[in-house]
């Protein structure tokens, strides 16, 4: 299956769970998919500076790596629909809400750390896409907490791509004009 069709059918998809939980971008009132198809944009860029890129799992994951923690879909279902590569990634990208919040980016990068590398591009790549400028109603122990949560993502996973490294560090640096205004 070529690739654009891929991503037309796993946008519907996801999409289409979204939508039924009216889930918005933060601090927008945009549908959510926009948040999704900007990761996809980064995983498609980076897919042409990355040697041997499963572009197709890093598609399918940029898409999908909300659907588990925001939507009503069970594992089994996507499973189902994804097959198993799809399901585990998507899982290591999703935070284990049992844990303590503090304890949940830890977790979940470790669990991404033993993924493809493509997996660590989504993570990159959705902190990239998150790093815009953060909704009003946010305190800046709030910004700063997530430019710091950044870092660590690119300490973390940076190695993994270095074309997405180095995007995620110039929007770490930017992000930085919103702390203290």
């Amino acid at each position: 299956m070529d690739i654009q069709t891929i991503y037309q059918d796993t946008i519907k998809y996801a999409a289409g769970k979204h939508e039924s939980t009216s889930q918005k971008v933060p601090g927008t009132n945009l549908p959510y998919v926009v948040h999704l198809s900007n990761v996809a944009m980064e995983i498609l860029i980076t897919s042409r500076h990355t040697d041997n890129f499963n572009l197709e799992l890093a598609l399918k994951a940029a898409l999908l790596h909300d659907i588990l923690e925001d939507t009503g879909t069970t594992k089994e279902e996507f499973e189902s629909h994804f097959g198993a590569d799809v399901t585990h990634g998507v899982l290591a990208l999703t935070k284990n809400e049992d844990l303590p919040k503090e304890d949940q980016m830890a977790d979940s990068l470790k669990r991404i750390k033993a993924q493809p590398l493509e997996i660590w591009a989504v993570k990159l790549a959705d902190r990239i896409t998150n790093l815009q400028k953060p909704p009003s109603t946010w305190s800046n122990e709030k910004k700063i907490k997530y430019h710091d949560e950044a870092q660590i993502i690119l300490d973390t996973l940076g190695s993994g791509n270095a074309y997405l490294a180095s995007r995620l560090s110039a929007k770490i640096k930017e992000y930085e004009s919103y702390i203290n205004s």
